[in-house]
């Protein structure tokens, strides 16, 4: 008998990395057409600037306190900058680990039972990480907590067992090491509470709980000691706030059931994009209905049969309030409002492990426990295989998800700009100008990122010789470049009005020049190139209407040199400074443009 259940268990244990290597091979489809996106390109810009110091890994960005990202965001600066097949290998990597993780703890709570493949394969077949997949900084937050939890509560179940102190230090030792990547690794603590008290009452837990206490009591003071000292893009501190109770509620309802739900039975089966490379969950309203009555059901029916069943229930219901909303109401969802907010299934993706931990825990006995069931085993016989249809159902749902996400651009644009931007500066000639605009939204945003949206530093680290960048056009400059839209160098143009010069140039002196505009100027920062034909180098000032002038330099023969000034009017004053006399020729004001009708380089964009 023994020999036969020893069999069977290898049986399970086999199937479930046979499992785990499918659903490897399955995402690799979606992981490989990733690629870096949005604040990808900050972290690793500001990874390039700085060294491997305290106050870099230790910054909390907006709060977020993730040293481990950080410091694999430096690596990767210097590992090929946008090195996406080693983001590929890792995200890979780090599925398995996660994977395996909660194959141990599933072996050590129930036992290489047939049952332990379910919740296992909900979490592989799950939509609510897939996302989360798509988006680099994710996760390097996400999947490492993914790891540690699972494995951190399968030392707190060796402790509760075995009474070894070493196994609490291995529960506090992984759930620091979550605590390195992602802001809610002390609810991992809070779990293995809950499971011992739960599931295992006659365990020794006291030193175990000071030990924890002790680790969270650390972990709180370093926490917000960076939290409201640490500076934003913003250049100030983070000042939290709680958001209006109605716009609360209305978050932490949409989160459960647009969201979690039915991302967790299958859903959401449709997704909305709000970029080209990412996109939130759409689920039709009836739909969500539908998905929050099957799990009212399926709760109901594990309530009524299992031992502790509502335990389960009310651990993830207190773990989605205290670490999936409660961060997000405080941090961002004034920003995002309640509708985008709970939407977003990248909130709600590290909740995957803890949902298929009280999936188990609701409905199958743990290894050795005594009366596991409230109404006795017989009455099970008619439900033995009513979970079949539905979990059939929730596979078949988690396919066509995963697959419409799939069906997205994802990464194809980004990297098309980046590479194509690559291949500019390699073409670009010695000692180029570029001017330093902001990359497409698409790529970084500059409403949330600032200057770190500025091509020199999205596209300046991968730049194999130093060129020249500017923010602002100034003073004589043969042949300046820029950015257009889709990375490729163009001279720069300036669009908006032109005085054109009868008989070749006007003589300018410390007398004023005045030139009327064909349209007043609104007020504004423009951009002034001035022509000229000079005898001997020269130094002007131009001025818009009645704006402050700005000198600049102006060479000898022919050439053109830029004024960036402010002001507003119907003309445009030009005199030197030096006493010397200028002879000024074709003028413009405007904005600088990348030049539509100039050839590109590269002629065509580099396809991803």
């Amino acid at each position: 008998m023994g020999t036969r259940l020893k069999q069977r268990g290898d049986a399970v244990l086999a199937a479930a990395i046979v499992m785990i290597a499918v659903q490897l091979v399955w995402k690799f489809d979606l992981v490989r057409r990733t690629y870096f996106r949005q604040d990808d390109f900050t972290f690793i810009a500001r990874g390039l600037e700085r060294e491997l110091s305290w106050d870099y890994l230790m910054r909390v960005d907006y709060g977020h306190l993730m040293p481990g990202p950080f410091a694999i965001q430096w690596a990767m600066g210097r590992l090929g900058v946008y090195n996406d097949v080693l983001a590929h290998a890792v995200t890979i990597g780090l599925l398995a680990g996660a994977g395996l993780a909660l194959l141990r703890l599933l072996n050590l709570l129930f036992g290489p039972r047939p049952a332990i493949l379910v919740p296992l394969a909900f979490y592989l077949l799950t939509p609510l990480t897939i996302s989360s997949l798509s988006w680099w900084a994710v996760v390097i937050e996400t999947l490492p907590f993914q790891i540690a939890l699972p494995m951190a509560l399968s030392s707190q179940v060796l402790y509760a067992r075995t009474g070894r102190f070493r196994h609490a230090l291995a529960t506090a030792g992984w759930t620091v090491f979550a605590m390195a990547f992602f802001v809610k690794a002390p609810f991992i603590l809070l779990l293995a509470f809950v499971l011992t008290v739960g599931w295992f009452p006659r365990a020794r837990r006291l030193p175990a709980w000071i030990l924890y206490a002790g680790v969270i009591a650390v972990y709180a003071v370093i926490f917000f000691r960076q939290f409201f000292t640490s500076v934003q893009l913003t250049n100030d501190t983070v000042r939290p706030a709680l958001p209006d109770p109605v716009v609360a509620l209305s978050f932490a309802w949409k989160l459960l059931s647009a969201a979690l739900v039915p991302a967790a039975l299958g859903g959401p089966w449709r997704w909305h994009p709000i970029t080209e490379d990412y996109a939130i969950a759409a689920v039709p309203p009836a739909a969500a209905w539908a998905a929050l009555g099957v799990a009212v059901v399926a709760v109901a029916v594990s309530v009524i049969y299992r031992r502790r069943a509502w335990l389960a229930w009310l651990t993830l219901l207190a773990y989605f309030a205290l670490a999936d909303v409660v961060p997000v109401m405080i941090g961002r969802v004034v920003q995002l409002g309640p509708d985008l907010g709970g939407s977003e299934l990248r909130y709600v993706s590290p909740t995957a492990v803890v949902l298929a931990v009280a999936i188990g825990l609701a409905f199958i006995p743990l290894r050795g426990e005594e009366r596991p069931w409230l109404r006795g085993r017989p009455r099970l016989t008619g439900l033995r295989h009513a979970w079949i249809p539905l979990a059939a159902g929730v596979a078949a749902g988690s396919v066509w998800s995963v697959a419409a996400y799939t069906r997205l651009p994802l990464g194809d644009h980004v990297k098309s700009y980046v590479e194509t931007g690559r291949l500019a500066l390699q073409r670009a000639p010695e000692r180029a100008v570029i001017l330093d605009t902001h990359v497409p939204d698409k790529v970084v945003a500059p409403f949330f990122f600032y200057d770190y949206a500025l091509a020199s530093k999205v596209l300046g680290p991968i730049a194999p010789r130093p060129v020249t960048w500017t923010r602002r056009l100034t003073g004589p400059l043969p042949n300046p470049l820029v950015f257009d839209p889709e990375g490729r160098l163009r001279p720069v143009n300036i669009e908006g009005l032109t005085i054109p010069q009868r008989g070749g140039c006007t003589p300018v002196s410390a007398q004023e020049v005045r030139f009327p505009l064909p349209l007043p100027m609104p007020d504004g920062e423009w951009t002034v190139q001035v022509g000229y034909l000079n005898p001997t180098a020269a130094t002007l000032a131009v001025r818009v209407g009645g704006g402050q002038a700005v000198t600049v330099q102006a060479g000898k023969d022919f050439g053109w040199t830029f004024a960036t000034v402010r002001g507003s009017g119907g003309e445009l004053g030009i005199r030197t400074v030096d006493g010397r006399t200028a002879c000024v020729g074709e003028i413009k004001a405007g904005v600088p443009r990348p030049a539509r009708n100039a050839t590109p380089t590269p002629l065509q964009p580099v396809s991803p």
